[in-house]
């Protein structure tokens, strides 16, 4: 799963939730040596009833100003369809956008 730039979950595809957060402009992945993107979240899967839970953090995060995550338009967090293999740019690998969710700056 990844955080992406655009707050907008509104396409079949989710593609207009735009690219991985990446206001350092990095390469994709934590075992990419020139990465990671600030977007890049761990792998999760999902239970045989489908359920998930997971409690992470966006390291060195900047939420707003410059470079910031909720800029006028929000964010996404995109959830993939495959596993990000952690180094491949621009996405891990990781396949087909299957959800999505919109966060915006109260």
């Amino acid at each position: 799963m990844h955080m992406h730039t655009v707050g907008k979950c509104d396409s079949p595809d989710f593609t207009n939730a735009g690219p991985h957060w990446n206001p350092a402009g990095r390469q994709h992945g934590r075992d990419n040596p020139a990465g990671a993107h600030a977007g890049d979240l761990p792998n999760l899967t999902a239970g045989s009833d489908g359920r998930v839970s997971i409690k992470t953090m966006l390291e060195g995060a900047v939420w707003s100003g410059e470079g910031g995550l909720f800029d006028a338009d929000g964010a996404a967090l995109i959830v993939h369809e495959k596993a990000d293999d952690y180094k491949t740019d621009p996405t891990g690998n990781s396949g087909k956008r299957v959800f999505c969710g919109v966060f915006t700056r109260p």
